[in-house]
């Protein structure tokens, strides 16, 4: 299962309610925070995380609102005894800018911090990938998935019918192997299924383009930016951000299952409704999340 806690829900100016952005995405042993806003440390602490669990940082881009917490989460890991190599992803230009914060902010680092731009495909693991596409704020700057690979698994079903017992044999089932058992060969095929892959993707300040569905497109949770309503589309295009409803149409064209809005404007903490019936007549399984709220995918 994976498990996402929302840290920072706010866009540029963190509010009394929201505070700026950070996604803690959440699986098997890896900790992945998704940008690193002012005051991200405090957030760990009042979600009841320990930010020791993190293992990467991907940085979307270096707006303040998305950056400003990285040097203090670097701190606190060191004094916190972290003892991992911690992985730092980021658009083009994020050695130089993790180089310059470190120069900024000197401190007593006591583990490894390795750094690496974003392209495509940049992480592999046993059963989980992490991609890259490049999208337009005026500025370096990436989307990101997360996706688990479907497994194997066995059709319990169908073993019981089969009258098969647990036993060694089974771990070869699922290796994609065929098997004898008590003088009967069984193929693989016929007692096991591939389940789906789980893909989770994070869209944050952009203005729509031509990258955006290709890259979503599937996903059983798209989180996207809703700095502003359909009534600011002016706005929206001048500071390279995308409408509500752009958003929702993305999840629509894209067919994802369900859409989280994020990077909420505090012009609409008054009236969140107005905002999310916007997407909603676009796209039905459409959300708004607060600080601290968690989702498992």
């Amino acid at each position: 299962m994976v498990k996402i806690t929302f840290l920072g829900t706010s866009d540029q100016v963190p509010s009394i309610k929201r505070n700026h952005t950070g996604i803690f995405l959440s699986y098997n042993e890896d900790g992945i925070l998704i940008d690193c806003g002012e005051g991200m440390q405090r957030q760990f602490r009042i979600a009841k995380l320990n930010p020791c669990k993190i293992t990467k940082i991907l940085i979307t881009h270096f707006h303040g609102d998305h950056v400003l917490g990285l040097s203090g989460i670097l701190q606190t890991l060191s004094l916190s005894g972290y003892n991992k190599v911690l992985e730092v992803y980021g658009p083009v230009g994020i050695k130089e800018f993790i180089r310059k914060l470190l120069d900024a902010y000197p401190f007593r680092c006591c583990y490894e911090i390795k750094v690496s731009e974003a392209k495509g495909k940049f992480f592999e693991g046993k059963d989980f990938y992490l991609s890259s596409e490049e999208m337009t704020h005026g500025c370096a700057c990436n989307a990101y998935s997360f996706v688990k690979v479907g497994q194997r698994r066995i059709d319990k079903e169908k073993i019981k019918k089969n009258k098969i017992l647990a036993g060694p044999h089974l771990q070869e089932l699922k290796l994609g192997k065929n098997i004898n058992y008590n003088g009967k060969k069984y193929l693989f095929k016929d007692l096991t299924y591939v389940e789906d892959d789980l893909k989770i993707s994070i869209v944050l300040d952009t203005t729509v383009n031509d990258k955006i569905v290709p890259f979503v497109k599937g996903s059983d949770l798209l989180i996207s930016e809703s700095t502003f309503g359909s009534e600011l589309k002016e706005k929206a295009l001048e500071h390279n951000h995308m409408t509500v409803i752009d958003a929702a149409k993305i999840a629509k064209k894209a067919k994802v299952k369900k859409l989280i809005l994020t990077h909420i404007s505090q012009r609409y903490e008054a009236n969140l409704k107005s905002i999310l019936d916007q997407a909603k007549d676009i796209f039905s399984n459409s959300y708004i999340v607060k600080d601290f709220d968690s989702v498992d995918v």
